[in-house]
């Protein structure tokens, strides 16, 4: 197994330093879940097909991830608490070239 290091700010504040798998096609927002780093019914609800936004976060770390594809630019578009650095944790695959991002929940939309 080749677990990578991946630094996560949950909704309230705290930090977490979580192992992720680069050999299981998880994603980040898999990730998120895994370890129950959001209440339940809180992350991910579209299940990643990056149409609700509930998975969104701000990346802090200068790591090279892929482009967003159309339906992630359009799901951002429409989606609360956006910045210059949100992405859709869904839409970011676990590889080895993320080894020691930073992240940080965005808040919980209402």
């Amino acid at each position: 197994m080749s677990d990578i290091n991946i630094t996560i700010k949950d909704r309230d504040g705290h930090i977490h330093k979580v192992l992720a798998p680069t050999d299981m096609a998880m994603n980040i927002m898999e990730i998120v879940r895994s370890y129950e780093l959001a209440p339940e019914g809180t992350i991910g609800i579209c299940g990643g097909l990056a149409m609700c936004a509930s998975c969104q976060c701000y990346i802090h770390s200068k790591h090279a991830i892929p482009e967003k594809g159309e339906e992630e630019e359009a799901m951002l578009s429409e989606a609360f608490n956006v910045k210059e650095n949100s992405r859709l944790g869904c839409q970011i695959s676990i590889t080895k070239g993320l080894e020691g991002l930073y992240l940080e929940l965005a808040p919980e939309e209402l």
